[in-house]
């Protein structure tokens, strides 16, 4: 389609590294902390109901947030992306990893790009930062476009069907002979 983008190194909330992606009218950024009731009111519109964006204030209350960004049309925020510290126990140790939940995208702006864009400006933005690991429940065929595999999660136990059970190596061979059980963080309720 030729859309340009222009990717810029930003400061984030506790002085995190984020990604600002522009493509066409859509603002990838990270999400300040004045924002929170515009990123609930996504949540709760995009899946019709309170529980991902409880999960979201669970997941800011606990700690564990490791990356949240909104994308923007016009300056209103429509979309939401969130990733959280989580692990992998094996024999050997923890393994850290990201969760990738929720993700939201307002009804009229959904099959328009904005979810594509949040989850390769998350990636890229959680590689930059060394991180290894995203672990998603989703839909197969959403996610696989964006790297995630059933494959790369067979040896981990976790709480959730195979088939919506995915991963991502943000490095080569990140999974390659880890197996253990999955640990997300209590905000989870697992």
């Amino acid at each position: 389609m030729g859309r340009q983008h222009e990717v810029c190194q930003g400061r984030c909330l506790d002085a995190k590294i984020a990604l600002v992606v522009q493509d066409a009218n859509v603002v990838i950024r990270c999400e300040n902390e004045e924002e929170r009731p515009a990123v609930r009111s996504v949540n709760l519109a995009a899946f019709g109901e309170v529980d991902e964006a409880d999960l979201v204030d669970r997941l800011h209350h606990e700690g564990v947030v490791l990356l949240s960004l909104v994308a923007e049309v016009g300056r209103q925020i429509v979309g939401h992306i969130l990733f959280s510290r989580m692990w992998i126990d094996t024999a050997n140790g923890s393994i850290s990893a990201a969760a990738l939940a929720p993700m939201a995208v307002l009804p009229g702006h959904q099959r328009q790009g904005v979810g594509g864009w949040l989850i390769r400006s998350g990636l890229d933005s959680l590689r930059d930062r060394g991180e290894r690991i995203v672990i998603v429940l989703g839909h197969p065929d959403y996610y696989s476009r964006f790297g995630f595999s059933t494959e790369k999660v067979r040896a981990l136990e976790s709480p959730f069907p195979p088939h919506a059970f995915m991963a991502a190596e943000l490095s080569v061979n990140a999974l390659g002979g880890i197996c253990g059980k999955v640990r997300y963080p209590i905000a989870f309720g697992l």
